[in-house]
């Protein structure tokens, strides 16, 4: 008896190239969200920092003038390179300051703000990246 032997084809059928479209979907769903929140977070960052910068600035002024600076020039502070966040003064006298720091930094309509005062506590009033 002669049996044929039946050359195997190789590749893969319609159904098993779908199932795997759906799992890459499946997983760049879950993980897209993830990822740009993380980035966000990353802007924040120079917020924190900058905002650590001009407290310190603050506070050596202050041993030296017995009073916080007003402007950021009198602190002669200047921000390195190019910033994502603005940056003002909104009041400072013998025993106090507040700097402010606003951003959108993730392009939707709310708008990142953070604050720091003499007491050294940051505070993030409005939190772009949760929005």
């Amino acid at each position: 008896m002669l049996t044929l032997i039946k050359k195997k084809e190789k590749g893969f059928t319609l159904i098993e190239l779908m199932i795997v479209v759906a799992i890459i979907g499946i997983l760049a769903a879950i993980a897209i969200p993830n990822f740009l929140r993380y980035q966000a977070k990353a802007k924040q960052a120079e917020a924190k920092g900058q905002m650590g910068a001009m407290y310190t600035s603050q506070v050596t002024y202050h041993l030296e003038n017995d009073t916080y600076a007003a402007s950021f020039s009198a602190l002669d502070f200047a921000s390195a390179g190019s910033t994502r966040y603005s940056y003002a003064m909104q009041g400072a006298d013998s025993i106090s300051f507040s700097i402010g720091a606003s951003a959108n930094i993730d392009g939707d309509a709310t708008i990142d703000l953070w604050y720091i005062g003499e007491d050294k506590i940051m505070s993030n009033a409005t939190n772009d990246v949760t929005s």
